[in-house]
């Protein structure tokens, strides 16, 4: 188990957790009760000889359960190494990071203290009539399924020729993530996870604002009417006149000037090594990305005044 002094330092030192003591004591006083609770339930829910509360009590707390659970988001780091760390045995840490990973993904991202953002309704109601969000797909490489497995093939990503899982963020003008959405194959196309999330209706159904996006999702303006931005497309496939070229090259260079900074927003994310790379379980990718999510917008919100930091 780790000491008080070691505890100390995780949490204090800004490069270990990428969360400020601010914020560490924050998710402390709200995921803590959430996990006690759950824990509770259960003890509780399965058949007993004795009564709850009896036995060896737990010497891996719920703060040392919360720190390795952010090292290992932030780092990659691996159970056996984490299990050295705090002085437990290694499932121990795969049991611990297990149960409150999916208490930091179901947070949401946080946009002002006491406002969350958990779905894309919530999301386009808060940019509100005018508002203005960018929306893009991130890859993560995974593991490649073992061989036999009929759908082995979809996690093979177009773009990067490689086993990825993929998640569609969406961002506001200044980078600050709103929404990942849950991890779809690598071969699914952008365009088509964005429909399959509801992103079309959410839009056509709700207030005029517009989204800036990357040629992955024309053909989304028409649905939306006209609320989804992608690059002007080119008329001319070869041949094109000069002044022609000249104007589709300044207005494709406006619009990616003007959402360079959701590239930025997901640029933060991939600062979290567990998202560079996953060599876990494909079915945890979810709660990964979404855990990483609400966890920068939370710094970020804290730090605003001082800058955005990753």
């Amino acid at each position: 188990m780790v000491g008080a002094g070691a505890r100390e330092l995780i949490v204090a030192d800004y490069r270990v957790t990428g969360l400020s003591p601010t914020v560490i004591a924050e998710l402390v006083a709200e995921v803590g009760p959430l996990w006690h609770e759950l824990h509770q339930a259960r003890l509780t829910a399965r058949a007993r000889q004795r009564a709850v509360g009896a036995g060896a009590k737990h010497k891996f707390v719920f703060i040392d359960r919360l720190l390795a659970t952010l090292v290992s988001l932030r780092h990659g780091t691996t159970h056996d190494v984490l299990a050295c760390w705090f002085g437990v045995h290694r499932s121990t840490i795969t049991r611990a990071i297990g149960e409150v990973r999916p208490l930091l993904a179901q947070r949401g991202c946080t946009v002002a203290r006491g406002i969350r953002l958990r779905t894309l309704a919530e999301v386009i109601e808060y940019l509100g009539a005018g508002g203005t969000g960018i929306i893009d797909g991130t890859e993560v490489r995974v593991r490649r399924p073992a061989a036999g497995r009929k759908d082995r093939d979809k996690f093979v990503s177009g773009k990067t020729k490689q086993n990825a899982v993929k998640s569609m963020v969406l961002t506001d003008v200044e980078g600050r993530v709103l929404f990942c959405s849950p991890v779809r194959p690598g071969s699914c196309a952008d365009i088509t996870q964005a429909r399959q999330l509801g992103v079309a209706q959410f839009l056509a159904d709700g207030p005029f604002l517009e989204i800036l996006a990357d040629a992955g999702y024309q053909g989304m303006g028409a649905q939306t009417g006209g609320r989804v931005l992608t690059p002007p497309h080119p008329k001319f496939k070869k041949n094109a006149p000069a002044w022609y070229e000249e104007r589709h090259e300044q207005q494709r260079k406006a619009h990616s000037s003007r959402r360079i900074r959701g590239e930025h927003g997901i640029a933060h994310l991939k600062n979290w090594r567990a998202l560079a790379r996953h060599l876990g379980r494909r079915e945890h990718m979810s709660d990964i990305v979404q855990a990483v999510a609400a966890l920068l917008s939370h710094q970020q919100t804290a730090t605003l005044g001082h800058g955005l930091r990753a």
